[in-house]
């Protein structure tokens, strides 16, 4: 199976990077931090994405927060498929990542998650890989299924409490 690489534009995007890794976890889908900026060491970010497909990535997540070029840097330097996920700040609330991560100029596509959409970064991560893995396929088709399950149970209770 093939990695996901994540780069996070400061340490500070940790608690949402997080939610991200601990839902690789669940689903055994390997992979590998790096702290990246697009400003600061954008050399190194760029040879991470000039690198990453013989790395044996097939995926990246990129979260950064502000100005939020990160994805949009590591999706000009590979053709794998970038997730951007815009980080929330205490300026703007996010809405300035948010803005910079999803407005990418035709040619330089980034798929672009929630404000502090770590956990959902990684199922994206992991329906991308899924379409060469079946087992994965069936993990997330399970997961669905759970989900749906737990809503289903919320339902009965709330009409058992409102009777």
């Amino acid at each position: 199976m093939r990695k996901v690489g994540i780069v996070m534009g400061s340490d500070s995007d940790l608690p949402v990077i997080q939610k991200a890794t601990d839902t690789l976890k669940a689903f055994g889908i390997p992979f590998e931090v790096h702290v990246y900026s697009a400003h600061r060491t954008p050399q190194e970010a760029r040879q991470f994405a000039l690198d990453a497909r013989k790395n044996g990535f097939g995926v990246i997540i990129a979260a950064a927060g502000m100005a939020a070029h990160l994805a949009g840097a590591i999706a000009a330097n590979t053709t794998l498929p970038v997730i951007g996920i815009p980080c929330k700040s205490t300026t703007l609330d996010g809405i300035d990542a948010l803005l910079s991560t999803v407005q990418m100029p035709s040619g330089i596509p980034v798929a672009t998650v929630a404000i502090n959409g770590g956990a959902n970064a990684a199922l994206l991560s992991a329906q991308i890989l899924a379409v060469e893995d079946g087992d994965l396929a069936r993990r997330l088709d399970e997961k669905r299924k759970k989900d749906a399950a737990a809503v289903l149970e919320k339902d009965a209770g709330i009409a058992a409490r409102l009777e």
